[in-house]
């Protein structure tokens, strides 16, 4: 399990190689100069000549793209055009807030997602399994956008339960809406793979087995049939909770979330490069952890993962 980390690890450095110089090139093909930008519509061709030399706009490209990776190799993604403040210590303040907001957002989505899924399957071709489509086609099909202002609506101005933005000092009330606008689209989709994956495991030769040994209903499906219908839904999860910990635009714009994603779409509308950067090559790092982690946690998941390693 070490070494596999270990190639895991080593092959991650190719790969952040090829996301930095990608980012890079097509952050230059965007219309637009950050530069006219700072220095307004009315500068002289001289202040926008000296900025330009400032932020080291005016060398060629692959000269800047090797310097930007020499700050990579100190530990740096630079600084803010607009702030001038360092891009980690900006990263470092936001991401605890997306952190905070995709943790919840996921709990959510994997408790109920699961919970309908096995319910689904259980009671296939019942009312109960209509419902559960109906609410899963439903929630693939709403746009975050409108879901979280419906919600707004509902919550915050006519039963006045919840507070309809911002996220007061922390407390956890100012999270419930956002969390579950963000959640509701992995909720569909975790419901729908744990049905499918249900199904198949409950039409097993070892399902009927632990019956015929006598083991009741809940032991039969929640022991034996979930556990093994896990694989896929682990997949999903993990792979959803590395987007949302690259930060929710949408939904963190909507509710007014100081988080990745409102700074990343900050850094976008001002042409911020070593914002953009920073992010892409930051959300890039969390991706990545978060499949490796699904990898081992197939390790103990699934035995025959473990023996076709070993």
């Amino acid at each position: 399990m070490a070494l596999y980390i270990l190639k895991r690890l080593l092959l991650f450095i190719p790969t952040l190689l090829g996301i930095t110089l990608i980012t890079f090139i097509l952050m230059q093909s965007l219309p637009g100069d950050p530069v006219s930008g700072m220095a307004g519509e009315r500068a002289s061709p001289e202040t926008i000549a000296r900025i330009r030399a400032q932020l080291g706009q005016d060398r060629p490209l692959p000269l800047q793209y090797v310097g930007y990776l020499n700050l990579l190799v100190h530990g740096e993604l630079g600084r803010s055009y607009y702030t001038n403040r360092k891009i980690v210590d900006d990263l470092f303040q936001k991401f605890p807030n997306t952190l905070k907001l995709a943790l919840v957002a996921m709990l959510f989505a994997s408790f109920l997602g699961i919970g309908l899924g096995v319910l689904a399957a259980v009671k296939r071709g019942t009312s109960w399994d209509h419902v559960v489509t109906l609410i899963t086609v439903g929630g693939i099909s709403i746009p975050i956008f409108w879901l979280g202002l419906a919600l707004m609506l509902l919550f915050s101005l006519y039963l006045r339960w919840l507070p309809p933005s911002g996220m007061g000092n922390g407390s956890l009330v100012y999270v419930i809406l956002p969390a579950a606008t963000l959640g509701m689209y992995s909720l569909s989709y975790i419901a729908r793979i744990t049905r499918s994956s249900m199904l198949e495991s409950l039409s097993q030769p070892y399902i009927a087995t632990a019956r015929a040994k006598g083991l009741n209903e809940f032991a039969v499906v929640f022991k034996h049939a979930l556990k093994n219908s896990l694989i896929p839904v682990i997949t999903l999860i993990g792979l959803d909770l590395g987007s949302y910990l690259n930060g929710a635009v949408l939904t963190e714009t909507i509710f007014g979330w100081d988080g990745l994603g409102r700074y990343a779409l900050d850094g976008i509308l001002k042409r911020d490069y070593p914002v953009i950067m920073g992010v892409v090559l930051f959300g890039s790092v969390v991706f990545v952890a978060m499949n490796l982690l699904v990898d081992i946690s197939y390790h103990y998941l699934d035995p025959r993962v473990r023996i076709k390693r070993a």
